[in-house]
């Protein structure tokens, strides 16, 4: 039986042309600026980013860690939404770590923050109070079901911070995802963004990686950070070849993960003893709940036996996750194999 699993973009394989041209990488060492594919595929996200500069990072989480890290100093505090990737996923970094206070605000059923709630938030200087010094944004939005933030929503919210002496970080592990369903370049979604992040490993379908892009001045600090966080990682070629063939042939494809995700939201919200939680699917998240009286363990316990895999949050709220390794008839066929697993656990 094939296992369709649908718990992340990151569970995809790299593609034959990643593996030859990892195979065929021509690498140098990194820590030296010395590895001329790491160098290309850092030269392609700014490029695709329209900013000066990137840096390639093992990790989503590493390159937002790096952001907060260069943008603030030990003591300030950052405003992200209270359904932030960086606050939900990332270990508490930025404050372990960085040694800022993250203060939060609603996100709502868009991922967006209200902008006069961002205004209210940045403090005033006062020596009772850590000073507000970043912003954080995330497109697409991760825990509000793959949503997007527009280019005038973006410039807007990244307006008010400005104002008032703030930077704006963009954790956009998905922006192409963004990108493709506005039908828009990625560059525009984030000209106003001081830096952004973007993985590799999501739907781009690359085996490692991320990337951090920002100005020349930027990217020269953060360089060093990722240093001391033990990032450089000397003929790291082998990795960012795949990057390089994601970023060239891997984005337009997207839109029919987006198919494939609003194939299957529809079809779960047939289903009896599942409800959708976010009707709108843009992107290639699906989130969905149960009804009371189903168990959210036995229903994921009984998809894994069905061949089925999706990811459990909290509660009753579970994610499933479209990709490139995912087809049309997959949809079809995990709808069937969930349907059944309801009926069995008397759903009726």
């Amino acid at each position: 039986m094939r296992v369709i699993d649908l718990r992340s973009d990151t569970v995809t394989h790299p593609t034959p042309d990643m593996r030859r041209a990892i195979f065929e990488a021509e690498v140098g060492d990194d820590v030296f600026g010395e590895d001329p594919t790491v160098n290309r595929l850092e030269a392609m996200a700014a490029e695709k980013m329209g900013k000066e500069a990137a840096l390639f990072v093992t990790s989503g989480t590493q390159g937002n860690l790096l952001a907060v890290l260069t943008h603030t100093k030990h003591g300030d505090e950052i405003i992200l939404g209270d359904e932030a990737h960086i606050l939900w996923y990332e270990v508490g970094g930025a404050a372990t770590l960085g040694g800022v206070n993250m203060r939060t605000l609603p996100n709502d059923s868009g991922g967006c923050l209200d902008p006069d709630d961002v205004l209210l938030a940045i403090r005033e200087r006062d020596i009772h109070c850590p000073e507000t010094t970043l912003l954080c944004l995330e497109n697409t939005h991760n825990r509000c079901g793959g949503t997007v933030l527009t280019i005038e929503y973006t410039n807007d919210v990244c307006d008010i911070a400005h104002s008032r002496g703030l930077k704006v970080h963009l954790d956009g592990a998905r922006i192409f995802n963004a990108a493709v369903a506005l039908g828009v370049p990625a560059s525009a979604l984030v000209q106003n963004v001081d830096s952004v992040s973007l993985c590799l490993s999501k739907g781009l379908s690359a085996p490692v990686g991320s990337l951090l892009c920002g100005s020349t001045a930027f990217i020269e600090r953060a360089r060093k950070l990722r240093k001391m966080l033990g990032g450089g990682m000397r003929q790291a070629g082998i990795v960012a070849a795949a990057g390089v063939v994601a970023l060239e042939s891997m984005v337009d494809r997207m839109a029919d993960d987006h198919a494939n995700a609003r194939r299957l939201a529809q079809g779960l919200a047939a289903i009896k003893g599942i409800r959708l939680t976010h009707e709108h699917v843009p992107t290639n998240i699906v989130m969905f709940g149960l009804v009371p009286e189903l168990s959210a363990e036995q229903f994921v316990a009984g998809l894994e036996e069905a061949g089925v895999r999706i990811i459990p949050l909290e509660g009753d709220l579970l994610r499933a996750v479209t990709h490139c390794e995912v087809s049309n008839p997959d949809i079809d066929e995990a709808l069937t194999r969930i349907e059944a697993v309801c009926r069995r656990l008397r759903v009726r």
